[in-house]
């Protein structure tokens, strides 16, 4: 599903109008008698509850006048608020002013502070409050008295249904314009806008509904928005069926190289999340004097001794066996364990010249990259690269904290210059592209914030990658179903304290539950509901 920029919607609203003759009065129609809709269905008893509107001048106003319009005709008790003089609405909102008023719906002005303090008393006297005082076209702070009116409905512990947007929340980032109303549901128009479906906007917007207002697909098509939200029908679609004369050759050889001393869990968490998505056979290229254990603790995965410097792990001799093991295998894994011995950096920064095959590079493989970031435009074969914050921020040479506010333009900017595939993890994992498309993934908690769950998911991509996915596929594939893994064992185990093992575990039953849903019309993104 794609999800918009706030620019992307206005033209998609200016299309429809213009070229399809639809009026704007009608979409706003549509888009309030939706919300309208929502609320009716939503809200029990809400004919026997006193519902107040609190609108701007804008087109979000608008939209509230017809909600209450709608409300009214409905049997609901319903008051609208106006956050300015009436004299300054216009359009399409004045137009529904109008209406509201020749239907005698209880209607006031509210132009300033003073104003509203002295509203106050009747305000308190509402069960449930629409928020449609700012659109999407919010890029500095709310001002004026304004703020007032957000903390005041923030805090009545009435719920709060936001118009297309939460008041005060930026369209585009998620980031909160100085204060934001924290809605108990969102409509939002046409498309889900990016602001809402990462985080901090998330934790503003509640339950997202969709409401399609009429924009034509084609409009859409012409557009081409280059945001996507990940559903579970777009992995589902792209699963491959397995043959019956399928065998362990036909379903992909992945060559892993990882691990050192303390750190050998890193490289054989990878090694069996790639068996557990399917891969035929794996192989774990190690340290020799690192061999002999591995050989104990994995039955299914082959291992592979490589030569080694004295810190028993792997330097530049390693250089040539590894190459010669490529041979026959799909895919490559490398970095989970793999440690940050001098010389073990430029055996990594050596490979990334010979490597014929896709490749997903993690954890110690990404910190060899550091100050070296030139060698990726020499890479010849498909690289995705799964850094978390932390790591994405010493390749760029910032805090995690400066990616966290710009994960998304920060991942574009990066997989568009480098030309590679870049799974920026967190809340709300980051897929960019290296035409520029980006994906979130919804999938995922709190509780997958543990040491492991990384390598898990590298090993997951890259067994998808050795079976013969596309590049993308691979990665869309590991990410929704590492995530929708971790939300599965929240719900049985508990929000915290499961580990990266119990993931591994349950993939095959979340890609069976995921082939599933898409035989009977699939399952919902968490948090959202397409109307």
């Amino acid at each position: 599903m794609f999800i918009v920029t706030s620019e992307e919607m206005r033209e998609m609203d200016r299309l429809t109008i213009e070229s399809f003759g639809i009026p704007g009065i009608v979409l706003m129609e549509n888009a309030g008698r939706a919300t309208a809709q929502v609320l009716l269905r939503e809200v029990s008893d809400l004919k026997n509850k006193k519902v107040g509107v609190m609108a701007g001048k804008g087109n979000n106003g608008g939209d509230g006048f017809v909600i209450a319009r709608c409300l009214a005709e409905n049997g609901v008790s319903v008051g609208a608020y106006l956050l300015t003089q009436k004299g300054k609405v216009k359009g399409d909102a004045a137009h529904n002013l109008q209406l509201i008023e020749k239907m005698n719906i209880p209607f006031k002005e509210i132009p300033d502070s003073s104003t509203f303090a002295s509203c106050l008393p009747d305000l308190a006297h509402y069960d449930l409050w629409v928020d449609a005082i700012l659109g999407t076209g919010l890029q500095s702070d709310v001002q004026g008295f304004f703020r007032e009116v957000i903390d005041f409905l923030n805090s009545t512990e009435s719920p709060v249904f936001a118009v297309d947007i939460p008041s005060g929340l930026n369209t585009d980032t998620g980031t909160v314009c100085g204060i934001c109303i924290k809605a108990t549901t969102t409509v939002t128009f046409g498309l889900p806008k990016i602001g809402q479906v990462i985080y901090p906007g998330i934790e503003f917007v509640g339950n997202l509904a969709v409401a399609d207002i009429g924009i034509p697909r084609v409009v859409i098509d012409q557009i081409a928005p280059k945001h996507k939200i990940l559903l579970a029908e777009d992995v589902a679609s792209s699963m491959k069926h397995r043959l019956p004369e399928m065998h362990k050759g036909g379903a992909g050889h992945l060559l892993v190289v990882g691990g050192s001393p303390g750190k050998t869990g890193a490289a054989a968490m990878t090694g069996l999340a790639a068996m557990r998505t399917g891969s035929g056979l794996v192989t774990l290229g190690i340290s020799k004097s690192l061999n002999d254990i591995m050989e104990i603790q994995l039955t299914e995965i082959m291992t592979a001794p490589l030569p080694e410097i004295e810190q028993k792990v792997l330097g530049i001799s390693a250089h040539e066996k590894i190459v010669s093991l490529l041979e026959g295998k799909k895919a490559l894994a490398i970095g989970p364990g793999l440690g940050t011995a001098s010389e073990t950096k430029i055996l990594v920064r050596r490979l990334l010249e010979d490597i014929p095959i896709p490749t997903v590079m993690d954890a110690d493989g990404l910190n060899a990259l550091q100050g070296h970031l030139d060698l990726l435009k020499k890479v010849k074969a498909p690289l995705i690269l799964t850094p978390h914050p932390g790591e994405m921020g010493r390749l760029l040479g910032m805090s995690a904290a400066e990616v966290q506010k710009r994960r998304i333009s920060i991942a574009r900017d990066f997989a568009s210059e480098y030309q590679v595939y870049l799974v920026l993890k967190g809340a709300r994992t980051i897929i960019a592209e290296p035409g520029g498309e980006i994906i979130v993934n919804p999938t995922g908690n709190p509780g997958m914030a543990s040491g492991g769950t990384g390598d898990v998911l590298t090993g997951m991509i890259a067994g998808f990658l050795a079976q013969g996915y596309p590049v993308l596929d691979a990665i869309l594939s590991a990410v929704y179903i590492h995530g929708a893994s971790g939300d599965c064992l929240a719900k049985t185990k508990g929000p915290i304290g499961y580990l990266a093992g119990d993931i591994i575990d349950i993939i095959p039953e979340q890609m069976k539950r995921l082939s599933e849903s898409s035989s009977d019309g699939g399952e919902d993104i968490p948090l959202i509901k397409k109307l």
